[in-house]
């Protein structure tokens, strides 16, 4: 395939999800940064601002297969790994794949099933496979969760343990849209044009050839140095209980990477890395008490804590 089909199949790509989410093209943008760079996502967000229909309809338009788990307080760790089955007619046992086996995998309200269920992700967010009964189970590839949950402040929800949120690359959030695209919407739905299904732009060799591309963008020491202080800092500063990971630095490196492939260039600049701070960190840090006194934002302290660093210049 040549160098200008997928760069316009990528350009098709982009322009089906931005007319499907009108007004949400950052959002759009760091969902297809985070896939790039093979991590997971999670939706923040209240209900009904497109969480479920973004994932589904960015699956759709990858050409993958596409898994939802509906996470509900009897959610069982069965249900996301799947289990095996005893069949009485051939007197063995045969495994039933859960729904986690697929390429692009929507776990819906999360947050509203107990720790020991969300804990089932975890081996296939890190490792690509499940373990049923002493096996192991491969993932297809290429392979991503996108997860959704509802503020924590709502009640019937089980917070998410910091060790499965540093599983996640990124955290965002849609937000309302605003008053013309909310009519819009309205008038697209009373039209049924919503029905229409999701064309199919990009396939999984194309998929697999834009993160080959993407690992082939180069960082140099120091852009990469500029990456450490900046994780650096969230575990000096007074504002935070709990600094960034080791792995929120890959994280923010990847992701960084995946952005510059975006905007076009093969190398990484200390500007990727700031795009790229706030949703890679802002749902890995604790903030201290005098801050959240303060009703400070993690994002709001994470801008300040990027004036102060210094910024490397070629």
């Amino acid at each position: 395939m040549e160098q200008t089909d997928l760069s316009q199949k990528l350009t098709a790509f982009r322009d089906q999800m931005n007319s499907r989410f009108a007004g949400k093209k950052e959002v759009v943008e760091n969902l297809l940064c985070c896939f790039l760079a093979g991590g997971h996502i999670l939706l923040e967000d209240v209900p009904g601002v497109g969480k479920t229909t973004l994932a589904r309809t960015f699956a759709n338009s990858l050409g993958l297969s596409f898994g939802r788990i509906q996470f509900t307080p009897d959610t069982m760790p069965g249900d996301v790994t799947g289990m095996t089955i005893y069949d009485m007619k051939s007197g063995e046992f045969h495994y039933r794949p859960g729904a986690i086996l697929q390429n692009i995998v929507l776990a819906d309200e999360l947050n509203r099933t107990p720790p020991k269920t969300q804990s089932a992700l975890l081996e296939a967010m890190a490792e690509g496979q499940v373990s049923v009964d002493g096996d192991i189970h491969a993932i297809p590839q290429p392979f991503m969760v996108v997860a959704t949950q509802n503020p924590i402040s709502f009640t019937g929800t089980y917070p998410l343990p910091e060790a499965q949120l540093d599983r996640f690359m990124m955290k965002l959030t849609i937000g309302y849209p605003d008053a013309a695209e909310e009519i819009r919407m309205a008038k697209t739905h009373l039209s049924g044009a919503d029905t229409e299904p999701v064309k199919p732009i990009l396939t999984t060799e194309d998929v697999l050839r834009l993160r080959k591309e993407t690992a082939g963008v180069t960082m140099n020491d120091a852009v990469l140095n500029y990456a450490q202080q900046i994780i650096a800092a969230s575990r000096s500063g007074q504002e935070f209980l709990l600094g960034a990971s080791p792995r929120a630095l890959i994280h923010l490196t990847l992701a960084a990477r995946a952005y510059a492939y975006l905007c076009g260039r093969d190398f990484v600049t200390p500007n990727d890395l700031k795009h790229c701070t706030v949703p890679v960190l802002s749902h890995r840090l604790l903030l201290s008490a005098e801050m959240k006194l303060q009703k400070k934002e993690a994002a709001e302290l994470l801008w300040a804590m990027l004036c102060k660093i210094k910024v490397p210049v070629d």
